[in-house]
Parts: structure tokens; C-alpha cells; sequence
């Protein structure tokens, strides 16, 4: 009994240090809040970044930490694009409204969807959560009527934040919209991750049958952590819609779930920071390729995937797994 109440002690500990915070997480934040407005000639980027971030943060929850892997994770992204756009337009323009009603659709949509990922190998769930983003374009595609079908939602006009901040043109309150929306889902997906919740999804993610047979109910798990990763998804696309007044097939399409997979291979998966460090790079590096070659930024960023790869990650981004060594050394692997 005292080998088993001390056991649960230090992973109580282990969970309280990993939720801790550091000086250079509160740096990085800092700097993230302030950026809006220190490189206002840059925000419209930022904004990208932060709501690229959110996205990969939402998938990070479930492939990197629940071991389950999608490819449809557009669907979410979608779905909350267009509910944001179509609330704005047709009942009441406030965007933290507008936000909620995506987080809330997207979640519903996300645990209706999580019946399909529970049985199957995970090439049976590649395929499901693929065909769940295309059959959502191709309805938003003959929805028209409702939807504007190819050639997309316009006519979106948000209201100002909080009654008080208007969306200006050069996007720095959008910017920080973005990341104090990020922010907060980042405290919160961290607190999941290092609670015992988040604890019973690793152990599911390194063996589903062990986790099994120690008494965890892995489909009840799955399922939660599934739909909780497509209501922080929603809130991405709702984010995307609300900034730039504007939603298209585009956000269903396979390549940003497809982007997302990019990320994560470039900030690495199983850290949340992971996904946040692989916007920046991945929306830097486009950014800056496509400014110099339109035609063949692909090409560059493909290249640099290569060379990620057969160089690895921990030589060509080692400041950032530094500080990620340090942080799974004092928390026992947790980020």
C-alpha cells in the first residue's frame, strides 16, 4: 500500500512541475503580445502564424499525445470557418460570440465524428477522417445558395472587439485576437496534457492494449480528446474567417490538413510548443520563399523537409529542443 500511495505521489508531482511555468515561456509570450504592435508592418503575417499555431496545437492533442493520426483535420478547421462567417453575416457580427457558436459547432461535429475513429487500423483512419473533410467541401460546394459555393462566403463584416476595437486594415488587432486566443488554448491544452487525464492518453498512445488492460477506457478517451481537438480546430477556422471577413473551400481543402503534418514534423509532435515553433518557421520560410520564387516555393520547402529529416531536428533548431530537453527533463517528458 505505501509503495502504491508513494507511486501516485511523485506522479502528482511530476504533473504539478509539469504545469509550471517558465521565464522563457513567459518571455515568448511577452514578445508574441507585443509583436502586433512592435512589427506592425509584419501583423497580417503574425495573424497567420497564430492561427496556423492554434490549428497545429489542436492536432498536436490527438496525434502527438493520443497517438492517433488524421488527415481530414480540415473538416474542424471548415466547419468553424463557416459557421463564424455565416453567424457574422446573418445573426450578430460580435466575434467573441461568433467564436463560441464555431468552437461549440465544431465540437459537436467533432464527437459525432469520433464514433468513426474508434474502430480500425490507423490506415482505416486516415481514410474516414479524409473523407470527413471532403464530403464537408463538397457540401459546402453545392450549398450555394447558403454557403456562396466556388466562389466562397463574402460579404463578412465583423464588428468591432469588445465593442471597442476595430478590426483595422493593417490587422494588428487581429493579430492580437489571434494570440490571446491561442494563448488561452494553450493554457488550457497544457493543463489537459499534464493532468491525469492527459496522462492516460500517452498511456494509450505508447500501448492502447496495455492501457486496456491496466482499466483505462481507451474509446471513451479517444473520443474525448478527438473532440476536444476539433473544437480548438473551429476556433482556428473561426479565427481565419473572422480576420479577414472572408471563407472558401479552401479551408476544407487536403492541404491544410496535409500543412499541419509539415509543422509538426518541423516544431515536433508530443511537446505543444512543438506545433507554435513549426508555424513560425513554416509561415516565415513560405513568406519569405515566395517573395523570392512565386512559382517554386514549394520546391525550397520541400528541400528543407528533406534536409530536416536526414540532418534532424535537434542540430538545425537546437535553441528551441534546448529549452524542450530542459522542460521534459524536470516534468518526466510532459509539455
Amino acid at each position: 500500500m505505501s509503495f502504491v500511495n508513494s507511486s501516485s505521489m511523485n506522479n502528482t508531482n511530476l504533473l504539478l512541475q509539469a504545469g509550471r511555468w517558465r521565464w522563457w515561456e513567459l518571455l515568448l509570450w511577452a514578445a508574441a503580445l507585443a509583436s502586433p504592435w512592435l512589427l506592425g508592418s509584419h501583423a497580417l503575417i503574425i495573424n497567420e502564424i497564430a492561427i496556423v499555431a492554434l490549428f497545429a496545437l489542436s492536432l498536436d492533442v490527438i496525434l502527438g499525445y493520443t497517438g492517433i493520426v488524421s488527415l481530414g483535420h480540415a473538416a474542424f478547421f471548415g466547419m468553424g470557418a463557416y459557421t463564424a462567417a455565416l453567424f457574422a453575416k446573418h445573426i450578430y457580427p460580435d466575434p467573441l460570440a461568433g467564436l463560441a457558436v464555431a468552437m461549440v459547432v465544431a465540437t459537436l461535429l467533432g464527437a459525432l465524428c469520433s464514433i468513426t475513429i474508434q474502430r480500425g487500423t490507423d490506415l482505416t483512419r486516415l481514410m474516414v477522417t479524409l473523407g470527413v473533410g471532403l464530403i464537408l467541401m463538397e457540401l459546402a460546394n453545392k450549398l450555394d445558395w447558403l454557403t456562396g459555393g466556388a466562389d466562397g462566403l463574402q460579404g463578412v463584416v465583423m464588428g468591432p472587439l469588445l465593442g471597442r476595437f476595430e478590426f483595422d486594415l493593417y490587422g494588428r488587432t487581429a493579430a492580437t485576437y489571434s494570440i490571446v486566443v491561442l494563448f488561452v488554448m494553450f493554457v488550457l491544452a497544457r493543463r489537459l496534457v499534464n493532468s491525469p487525464f492527459g496522462g492516460t492518453l500517452k498511456a494509450i498512445r505508447d500501448n492502447r492494449l496495455r492501457a486496456m488492460a491496466i482499466g483505462i477506457p481507451v474509446t471513451s478517451r479517444i473520443a474525448v480528446a478527438y473532440t476536444v481537438a476539433a473544437g480548438a480546430a473551429g476556433m482556428a477556422g473561426a479565427l481565419l474567417a473572422q480576420t479577414t471577413g472572408f471563407a472558401s473551400l479552401d479551408v476544407f481543402e487536403f492541404h491544410r490538413s496535409a500543412d499541419l503534418m509539415l509543422l509538426l514534423v518541423i516544431g515536433g509532435v508530443g511537446w505543444l510548443y512543438g506545433g507554435v515553433m513549426g508555424a513560425i518557421v513554416f509561415k516565415l520560410m513560405q513568406d519569405f520563399i515566395s517573395s523570392i520564387t512565386p512559382q517554386y516555393w514549394t520546391f525550397w520547402i520541400g528541400l528543407f523537409l528533406v534536409v530536416l529529416v536526414l540532418v534532424g531536428r535537434e542540430r538545425l533548431v537546437r535553441p528551441w529542443t534546448w529549452f524542450g530537453a530542459r522542460s521534459k527533463h524536470k516534468t518526466g517528458g510532459a509539455a
